[in-house]
C-alpha cells in the first residue's frame, strides 16, 4: 500500500520546478518627479564632499599653526 502512494507522490514532486519562471526585464523609464530628487541628494552630496576637504585643510593648518 505504502509504495502505491509512495512512487506517485516522489513522481509528481520530482516533476515540480521550485525555481521561478524568468521575469522579463524591462527598462524603466526613469520619473521626473524622482530625478529631479536624486540629482538634489547627489549634488549635496558633493558639496558635503567639498566641505568636510576643507574643513579637513582647516584642521591641519590650526595643527600646524598651533605647534610652530
Amino acid at each position: 500500500m505504502m509504495k502505491r502512494t509512495l512512487i506517485p507522490l516522489v513522481l509528481f514532486l520530482s516533476a515540480c520546478d521550485a525555481s521561478p519562471p524568468p521575469q522579463p526585464k524591462t527598462e524603466r523609464q526613469p520619473n521626473p518627479v524622482f530625478e529631479t530628487q536624486i540629482q538634489a541628494v547627489k549634488k549635496a552630496q558633493a558639496v558635503e564632499g567639498q566641505v568636510m576637504d576643507a574643513a579637513e585643510a582647516q584642521r591641519k593648518q590650526v595643527d600646524a599653526a598651533t605647534q610652530q
